[in-house]
């Protein structure tokens, strides 16, 4: 039902690109259908990760499936999920500049075109402790409209139809990120506007959908 191998091999992936470090992050996938979650385990190096430590929960956050602790941040996953049916597969990372932005409460705006991948911009959540309900309904609040968030003194969430492009999302938030962060220690970045942003979105509606092929 669920390709656990992927959550495990796009978890080496997240710290081999350098968006993560330890245990620092978790990976997931839903089933809208069935109204199941495949997570990855807390306190696990993704390096040591196997198949058998994904844990399977339902929508009511109940595990159906695994011996392991589920992500601290399974509610956040959990309410990305039933707040958007579009979305199938969630990705929380520790990125350096993303969380740079995130640690200064500041919002990536429309410096690069890139950051269409994620919306016309990328919101910051409200602090709020990690793996509580708080966080996950303030990821959940300011995600809206857009398939990224930062979250205030902590990381990136992000969300797509599959691990694929929300790893594309992340990867690609963060390049923006890294980007604006240099720029503004250079002079003040100028920001595309909202009409410019506005064609972007519609011209990623296909262009920022990657497929295994690409």
């Amino acid at each position: 039902m669920f390709d656990k191998k992927a959550l495990v091999e796009y978890g080496k992936k997240l710290v081999n690109a350098g968006l993560t470090k330890g245990t620092g992050g978790n990976l997931s996938l839903f089933d809208h259908e069935q109204g199941l979650m495949a997570i990855t385990p807390s306190g696990i190096d993704f390096f040591e990760i196997q198949e058998d430590d994904i844990v399977i929960m339902d929508k009511e956050g109940k595990v159906v499936e695994g011996t392991r602790t589920p992500s601290s941040e399974w509610e956040m996953h959990l309410r990305t999920y039933l707040a958007r049916p579009e979305m199938n597969a969630v990705i929380h990372a520790h990125t350096m500049y993303a969380t740079v932005l995130a640690c200064l409460r500041q919002p990536l705006p429309a410096t690069h075109y890139m950051v269409a991948v994620a919306g016309k911009d990328v919101q910051v959540a409200d602090y709020a402790t990690y793996g509580t309900h708080e966080l996950a309904v303030n990821a959940v609040r300011a995600m809206e409209g857009r398939k990224a968030v930062l979250l205030a003194n902590h990381g990136i969430l992000a969300g797509a139809n599959d691990l694929l492009n929300a790893f594309n999302i992340i990867e690609e938030v963060e390049y923006c990120s890294k980007v604006y962060c240099i720029a503004k220690a250079m002079g003040e970045p100028v920001v595309l506007d909202d009409a410019e942003m506005t064609g972007m979105l519609e011209r990623f509606k296909t262009y920022g959908q990657r497929t295994a092929r690409d």
